[in-house]
């Protein structure tokens, strides 16, 4: 029976592992644990009053909802781990009396110890396996704590990608609108396909980073959500051009435009034969945004 929850332990610790790996590392970057916390908390957002300051912020609540998750399971699976051989694996420092002291809770504070990688030294294994398994802990403690960071330092500069392609769109709106600005064929050649550039790198960003998807930006000028549609429309003004090469830049503009609607349906809003119009304005209701008209 010990060793039965022993094995729980350490199968809930390479879980949480996995969930780790195909979050971080993954080219998916979508673990199952993370995205259930996120997906779950985001919902959960949704029916907070607009303007809600917890809304607002629903994306770094997740991420710390998962870390913070991933950290307590990978505490309670190495006590798991500890806790039936606390009595006769370990020995404790003097003053310590093994007799009197709860073995749950021994095995839980050796677990913090390790994972926080303290090493106090008041109760230390003795048993051979234990004085491998203990050190590993630490191990696993200082990695998780190095991918956080690395994890933090990959969504924010994605984040910005789609800020900045967004604000370019709402750029883009102005100065059309503008008395007597007309874009020249050459012109819109270059916007189209550095605008397509722009949407492929936000898909693949929303692919190999899913939780940004849950993060709110501040104003319509700066959500994509809301200024997708800018895109689509100049996408469809250029298909009617008699410039071949502008037909065709936004011809690419245009499939990369339908690619990314395809892996926003397919990650996160799973309509049913929906078409990229219908998904760009189910994406912006999610959003709390309305979606501008191409």
């Amino acid at each position: 029976m010990d060793w039965i929850v022993s094995a729980g332990g350490a199968g809930l610790v390479l879980l949480v592992l996995r969930d780790v790996f195909h979050t971080l590392w993954h080219p998916a970057g979508r673990g199952d644990l993370s995205m259930w916390v996120s997906s779950t908390l985001w919902r959960a957002s949704r029916r907070l009053p607009a303007g809600s300051r917890v809304g607002a912020v629903t994306g770094p609540l997740a991420m710390a909802a998962v870390a913070g998750l991933w950290t307590v399971l990978i505490v309670l699976g190495w006590t798991l781990v500890y806790w039936p051989h606390v009595a006769h694996g370990f020995s404790y420092a003097q003053g310590l009396e093994p007799t009197s002291r709860t073995d749950f809770l021994d095995a839980l504070y050796i677990s913090l110890v390790m994972v926080a990688t303290l090493g106090l030294g008041d109760i230390v294994p003795v048993e051979g396996w234990l004085r491998v398994v203990a050190p590993l802990q630490a191990l696993v403690g200082f990695a998780l704590l190095t991918a956080l960071v690395s994890w933090i330092s990959q969504v924010y500069p994605a984040l910005t990608r789609r800020r900045v392609l967004a604000l370019r769109l709402a750029a883009i709106r102005d100065a059309t609108r503008s008395a007597g600005q007309v874009m020249t064929p050459a012109l819109a050649v270059d916007l189209a396909t550095s605008l397509a550039t722009d949407v492929i790198q936000v898909r693949v960003d929303f692919a190999q980073r899913a939780e940004t998807y849950y993060f709110r930006d501040g104003d319509d000028h700066s959500s994509l959500a809301a200024m997708i549609g800018v895109a689509v429309g100049f996408s469809l003004e250029g298909q009617v051009s008699p410039s071949a090469d502008q037909r065709v830049a936004t011809a690419m503009l245009k499939h990369a435009l339908e690619d990314l609607a395809a892996a926003l349906n397919r990650h996160f809003l799973h309509l049913r034969h929906a078409t990229p119009m219908e998904i760009f304005h189910a994406y912006a209701a999610d959003h709390g945004r309305t979606l501008v008209r191409p």
